[in-house]
């Protein structure tokens, strides 16, 4: 079965740096692009970046462009979140996600807290 498990979150100060990461597992992980999103308190689940399946393209929501870098693994069938230069605003439970067989699939998320 398909498993995403996020790792890497945490409390930081305005202008830190945290890596998140994704370990997935049940599927051909190469194959497919992975999704990072993200959901604050209270507002609804947003995507934050895209790489594809072989790391040839990158997006990402205007919000986190220039702090966030999005890479995968397709050796350790792992992506990751680089995010520098975090502030208040980035504050949010972080999701990977990929659409496998027409289903998408998520995480259990991680928590982003940044904070003075």
């Amino acid at each position: 079965q398909v498993q995403l498990v996020e790792s890497g979150g945490g409390s930081v100060q305005p202008g830190g740096s945290l890596r998140l990461s994704c370990a997935a597992s049940g599927f051909a992980f190469s194959t497919y692009a992975m999704s990072w999103y993200r959901q604050a308190l209270e507002k609804e689940r947003e995507l934050v970046s895209v790489i594809t399946s072989n790391s040839g393209s990158t997006t990402y929501a205007d919000s986190v462009k220039g702090r966030f870098t999005v890479s995968r693994d397709n050796v350790k069938n792992t992506a990751y979140l680089q995010m520098n230069s975090l502030k208040p605003e980035d504050t949010a439970v972080y999701y990977c996600s990929a659409f496998v067989r027409g289903r998408r699939y998520w995480g259990q998320g991680t928590q982003v807290t940044v904070s003075s």
